[in-house]
């Protein structure tokens, strides 16, 4: 058989095959050969988005105060070792290290994303170990406040900005290291050039706008991450040691609390209630007036009252770790201690009050609106949340149940039943809980009701999302309603408070950093009143002020300490010798 018969060689008369260059897909348009100039400028601009991207990402800082044309200005360290490492690798482990970078870039940026939320709401950078429950948190409060269809849009669009900037971050570094291996010489002067300017920056101290120009500070972020990582997974053993030091665990029922016995006993809490409201000068003085007016009215009803300080272990949220550190007399800063105090047996302030036998133990959450399995832990018998005050009222924004209305479902459910014995009480009033629009209004005590008359109050009131637009305008109503919740508070001990009757009520924590402006605080006030003057003279030596403000320089304690001091102060007096 010859070459011919085969086919692998052409006879003289058959027509020339095209060169492969000269075909042309049907239907495919050809940019670079079409329009040349077009093209050029595409992959210019894909490129200088990509370096722009890039850039971006390893700038970035994560707190949104540290936003401005200063923080871009800066030659990072990390992106030039990264350039020298990608020019130095041979091109299939250039290609992996391109892709592995650009995927830890885009997870850095998006921390700090999630850090710049913290520090808006808690003043705190997210922790990796120990804050994912606060995320699941954070959604059932965007669809308190904003309905599901709010809350599904806002989860939805987290998402895809999450997958886009992996997916984005991944493709600019690679495109980018393309770039560089195609011109390694013109890469290379390059990134000596930007390690010369880095080094020579650091030794002078450059800076623009008071920031510096050469910054590690990707490097100094992981390696905070990295430090809060190991602090975490401490953290539990260490807790465990000293939840295990409890002063009263061996002191029999008879002789706790015995200074209280007989009186009904109210541990009220005030949503966001925090030293801002009563030192800064853009809410002092209202807020002292509404002070001024309570201590007058309680006194004219036989009342007297000391105020004092306590440093919460939160700022900006997380009411239920300040709750908790206050009842157990230990600093529950973290989920993590929350969540391994309630499955111990440490014994908290309410429950050491249900030990005695002495009171029937209640808790009025209105903030709760699913299963609350804590409140056992926390040794109360009878709960009532927002299903069982009979509010048939308006939500406010994230808060169910308007102030006024808890403190009058608790007289009418419990207080002011007839042959009961006497009750402790832990209270949480909500309507000063973010956003603060709209806010419910004081209404005369006998038009309460079921809460219907709160409807029209409601419709009245301000949209949050028009608060929420300018700072100035969130800390009036933030003032008004820490105003209504003292109100609410005042208003039913004046009308239903006797002789038999002890009031503690403190802030849980400072409010978000949009309205502490900046302060660093973690202080609350604190306050007791009562009508019995046994009940003050049992903590006559603690220093208070007299009245519902604390003064500025009255004593300042951790939250911690208070159990323990309230339970010795109203604890077995010694015999006097």
């Amino acid at each position: 058989m010859s070459r011919s018969q085969t086919g692998l060689v052409e006879t003289s008369d058959s027509p020339p095959a095209p060169a492969a260059r000269d075909v042309e897909p049907v239907g495919r348009f050809d940019l670079r050969r079409r329009c040349p100039r077009v093209a050029r400028g595409a992959r210019v601009a894909t490129t200088v988005l990509a370096g722009a991207l890039v850039l971006f990402a390893l700038l970035l800082p994560n707190r949104l105060g540290r936003l401005g044309v200063g923080a871009f200005l800066r030659v990072p360290a990390e992106g030039v070792l990264l350039a020298g490492l990608l020019l130095a690798l041979p091109p299939k482990p250039r290609r992996i290290t391109a892709v592995l970078s650009g995927v830890l870039l885009g997870l850095l940026t998006v921390l700090k994303f999630v850090d710049m939320g913290f520090y808006q709401v808690l003043a705190r950078p997210f922790d990796l170990v120990l804050d994912w429950v606060l995320l699941d948190d954070a959604t059932d409060f965007l669809r308190e406040s904003s309905g599901r269809t709010g809350q599904v849009l806002a989860v939805t669009g987290v998402l895809v900005l999450f997958v886009a900037l992996l997916v984005l971050t991944t493709l600019a570094v690679v495109r980018l290291t393309s770039l560089m291996a195609r011109h390694r010489a013109v890469a290379g002067r390059t990134t000596l050039v930007l390690g010369t300017a880095w080094i020579t920056c650091v030794t002078l101290g450059v800076q623009v706008a008071g920031v510096p120009v050469a910054t590690k500070g990707n490097a100094e972020f992981l390696g905070n991450r990295v430090a809060q990582v190991r602090a975490g997974l401490r953290d539990a053993r260490v807790f465990e040691r000293q939840a295990a030091v409890d002063a009263f665990a061996g002191t029999p029922p008879d002789r706790l609390l015995t200074g209280l016995r007989g009186k009904d006993v109210l541990f009220t809490f005030i949503e966001s209630y925090g030293r801002t409201a009563i030192d800064d000068p853009a809410m002092a003085e209202r807020t002292d007036a509404v002070l001024r007016e309570g201590t007058a009215s309680l006194r004219a009803a036989g009342f007297a009252s000391r105020s004092g300080w306590l440093t919460s272990p939160v700022t900006g949220a997380g009411s239920w770790l300040a709750h908790s550190t206050f009842l157990s007399g230990l600093w529950i800063k973290n989920e993590q201690r929350y969540r391994t105090l309630t499955t111990s047996d440490r014994m908290t302030l309410t429950s050491y009050f249900r030990r005695t036998g002495a009171w029937r133990t209640v808790g009025i959450v209105p903030g709760v609106r699913r299963a609350w399995p804590e409140g056992r832990y926390f040794g109360l018998e009878h709960i009532y949340d927002s299903e069982r005050l009979g509010y048939r009222g308006p939500h406010f924004s994230w808060t169910p149940v308007p102030d006024q209305f808890s403190m009058e479902a608790f007289e009418r459910l419990e207080h002011g039943r007839k042959n009961r014995d006497p009750v402790m009480a832990e209270i949480i009033l909500a309507s000063s809980h973010n956003p603060w629009a709209p806010m419910a209004r004081m209404v005369d005590w006998e038009d309460l009701g079921d809460g219907s008359v709160f409807h029209r109050i409601k419709k009245e009131g301000k949209d949050p999302k028009e608060v929420w637009k300018d700072a100035g305008s969130v800390r009036v109503e933030y003032r008004k309603a820490i105003e209504y919740s003292l109100r609410s508070l005042t208003g039913w001990m004046e009308r239903y408070g006797d002789e038999d009757t002890v009031l503690v009520f403190l802030g849980d924590h400072q409010p978000v950093p949009t309205v502490t402006a900046g302060s660093t605080s973690r202080d609350v006030p604190v306050t007791i009143v009562a009508k019995d003057p046994k009940v003050l003279d049992r903590v006559s030596g603690w220093g208070w002020t007299e009245g519902l403000k604390p003064a500025p320089d009255a004593p300042r304690w951790g939250m911690d300490r208070f159990r323990d001091r309230f339970m010795t102060a109203y604890g077995p007096r010694r015999p006097a010798r």
